[in-house]
């Protein structure tokens, strides 16, 4: 009987790659380290919302590691796949939400590779996750919360839309510019209000280079997000 034990563990190791001690442990325990599926670091915000959802065992995370390497749930799979297998996998679907778990230290422009792959896949409004500063006790579980964005194309010539750029400054902090014109990260928040008050439909486009690590565009668009406005990323393409 024993013997017949060790070869069903065995077997299953080979078949999940998870070692004996681990098989032997509770079925709940399992559940839980595959849930939580390719580590990365996340980026901290103050104004993200729960998401309870990404917890659960059907939802459908995209993962950007901090060296840009791309996995849908547990799977590596390149930009121009992940679109196709959107494709697939949405169509069989009435909910379209879709979370992204992106390393904070990450190129931005892993992630747009990224974007840009929801968007030929038709996803308008995935969702970021995001790390929290509120302080916990060691081992308790902390419920996702994450940052609701909007995917659209460049601007058109002529476009009255609020414009926020991020640019590479060399330093800690990207530097920051509302339609073209320079401002300091303390005014961001107040000078978005001022803008926005005014207009019926508040929304900001964010535009970022490519080389900021992604932590830094994530940062602009929480205080976007304090405001009240949504948040579209533009991304290349028609």
């Amino acid at each position: 009987m024993n013997y017949l034990l060790e070869v069903c563990l065995v077997a299953l190791t080979l078949a999940t790659g998870i070692p004996p001690s681990i098989v032997t442990q509770s079925q709940a325990i399992a559940v839980q380290a595959m849930q939580k599926g390719i580590s990365v670091e996340l980026p901290v915000t103050s104004n993200a919302i729960p998401m309870p959802d990404a917890d659960k065992e059907d939802a459908l995370i995209v993962s950007v590691t901090g060296d840009g390497s791309v996995y849908f749930g547990v799977n590596p799979i390149s930009p121009a796949a992940l679109a196709e297998k959107l494709k697939g996998v949405l169509s069989n679907r009435t909910e379209k939400k879709l979370y992204i778990k992106a390393d904070a230290r990450t190129p931005y422009a892993n992630v747009v590779k990224v974007l840009g792959a929801l968007r030929t896949a038709g996803v308008e409004a995935p969702n970021l996750l995001t790390a929290q500063p509120d302080s916990s006790e060691p081992g308790t579980l902390v419920p996702p919360k994450g940052l609701e964005v909007l995917i659209g194309p460049p601007l058109p010539s002529g476009s009255e839309a609020i414009v926020v750029q991020v640019l590479n400054s060399g330093q800690r902090r990207p530097a920051l510019k509302i339609d073209n014109e320079p401002v300091p990260w303390a005014a961001l928040q107040s000078r978005l209000r001022q803008i926005l008050q005014n207009r019926s439909e508040k929304a900001v486009l964010v535009k970022a280079e490519g080389t900021l690590p992604f932590a830094g565009v994530v940062d602009v668009i929480d205080v976007c997000r304090s405001t009240g406005a949504k948040v579209v990323l533009v991304t290349p393409g028609p």
